[in-house]
């Protein structure tokens, strides 16, 4: 019975999968890149499960336990999926608080109805997730913002090498990424498209937001801060204000400001005091595991707002940069090293193609929406992280942001127009 559910159900995704493809092959003006991404998708997939991490093992053996509970006790299953744990023949699992990993594991317990178990099929349907999220939102800022260089996205998402490898597999990258892309691709449009939003794709974009949210809240809410901050600004446009990027900036700040007080008065969580205390307790956790691998290293970080405004501009700079040519003979880190001295050239070229006034054809607002979440992420993730090989992988949640902004750029444009992008 298992195996021919699992055999049903594959099929059924086959030809969702199919039928998805020709319709994008008949719509999408980067048809002729479809099926060649999709190509490099799946090696990545394939990569990924030869290469297979720690914790993608970690995630396999607990999704293998909990998918006999359901099983032999279905009910069982059910009442046990809004705890924190899990009590049957294979083991207890126990967490206490909301985990992002349990909540992996659950999600994967219900995918082996398809993958029958195996660890490479699990992989690949995460990362066919990732690949049509992204596609999406190729294909929306193609759409929303025709003027503006539709290969900057294309190698942001689907092109640059350790953000193709991260998303790919059993990797909760591969969720993040993909269904921050995909929320993206929906509000993008209701924002600057003219188009209005439908029940299903309302739909469609709160279940988006709720599983980017569970998989990693923390690069959750600056998202969804500065989407906040975007659409005040487009209502302030439409009512007739905010037409000076002085007032969208102000607005911008305004709702940002105001969100982060009402947050805090909320939850005792979002207040700075508990907020900063859990970062740093999560850096000096990682780095005793570190060893005497290159790391990022601070001078008396403490959970103070004096030390984190001395810290930021540090750890951002670790966050794009780091690790850097030469700064360990190890091949992964000497191809991290090559990849993050090409973004530093193409990010300089950015800056020079700024100051010339030829930057690019993105609206301001969703410019200064984008490079703060940016910049949040970066102070986020070098606070946090001190490990490179830990940050390498967290950053495939930035870079590809980071690329769609520093690509606007004339230069860029047409040099990705004589490549075909």
């Amino acid at each position: 019975m298992r195996v021919s559910l699992a055999l049903w159900l594959n099929i059924g995704l086959l030809l969702l999968l199919a039928r998805w493809l020709q319709q994008q092959r008949q719509t999408s003006p980067l048809r002729q890149w479809l099926l060649p991404l999709l190509a490099l998708k799946v090696l990545a997939a394939a990569a990924a499960y030869r290469l297979v991490t720690a914790d993608a093992a970690y995630v396999h053996y607990w999704a293998h336990a909990l998918s006999y509970q359901y099983w032999e006790k279905p009910l069982d299953w059910l009442r046990m999926l809004p705890t924190d744990a899990y009590h049957y023949k294979r083991g207890t699992l126990v967490f206490h608080g909301f985990s992002n990993a349990f909540f992996v594991i659950k999600l994967m317990s219900v995918l082996r109805l398809a993958s029958n178990g195996s660890l490479f099929l699990e992989g690949l349907y995460l990362s066919l997730f990732n690949f049509v999220g992204c596609w999406q939102l190729v294909r929306s800022l193609s759409r929303v913002f025709p003027t503006a260089p539709r290969g900057a996205p294309l190698m942001g998402w689907l092109l640059w090498p350790t953000v193709v490898y991260w998303t790919a597999g059993l990797t909760k990258e591969s969720l993040l990424v993909g269904s921050g892309a995909w929320l993206l691709a929906l509000v993008l449009p209701w924002l600057y498209g003219g188009e209005k939003p439908r029940p299903a794709s309302v739909i469609g974009a709160v279940l988006l937001a709720v599983l980017h949210f569970k998989i990693r809240f923390f690069f959750a809410l600056p998202l969804f801060a500065v989407l906040t901050g975007l659409a005040a600004i487009r209502l302030a446009q439409h009512l007739g204000g905010a037409r000076s990027r002085i007032m969208q900036t102000l607005v911008f700040a305004g709702v940002l400001g105001g969100g982060i007080w009402l947050a805090s008065e909320i939850s005792p969580v979002f207040r700075f005091n508990k907020f900063s205390s859990q970062l740093i307790q999560i850096y000096y956790d990682i780095q005793a595991s570190t060893g005497n691998r290159p790391r990022i290293e601070y001078a008396h970080l403490a959970p103070t707002p004096e030390s984190i405004a001395r810290n930021t501009p540090k750890a951002i700079g670790s966050a794009l940069a780091r690790p850097w040519l030469g700064e360990s003979a190890r091949p992964l880190y000497v191809v991290a090293g090559l990849e993050n001295a090409l973004l530093l050239l193409i990010m300089a070229v950015a800056v020079v193609a700024q100051a010339q006034g030829r930057g690019g054809r993105l609206p301001f607002a969703l410019v200064l929406a984008l490079l703060v979440y940016c910049l949040s992420l970066a102070a986020l993730m070098g606070l946090s992280t001190p490990n490179l090989g830990t940050l390498n992988r967290y950053r495939s949640s930035l870079l590809p942001v980071l690329l769609l902004l520093a690509l606007q750029n004339d230069y860029a444009a047409r040099l990705l127009r004589r490549v075909g992008l």
